[in-house]
């Protein structure tokens, strides 16, 4: 269960509810009745270190060595030439 947060389309009111992620319920507002619309917000998710952009395992060429068509380094892989 995903707890997800709901604003009332009449009175304003922001309030918490809790349903499965694959649910899309009719939420009325517990303070007036009326309809309420999910609100959507940024998450907090930051990436820092190396691994996030393309850029980071790139080498001097433009493409990378999975494009590029060149074996694993692995002597034991079933892929490597």
């Amino acid at each position: 269960m995903a707890r997800y947060d709901y604003r009332c389309t009449s009175c304003g009111s922001v309030f918490e509810v809790e349903h499965g992620m694959t649910e899309h319920p009719s939420i009325t507002c517990p303070d007036c009745g009326s309809a309420a619309e999910k609100v959507f917000s940024a998450s907090g998710i930051e990436f820092k270190g190396s691994g996030f952009y393309n850029t980071d395992q790139r080498g001097g060429s433009a493409s990378t060595e999975a494009t590029s068509g060149s074996s694993c380094a692995c002597d034991s892989c079933p892929h490597a030439n």
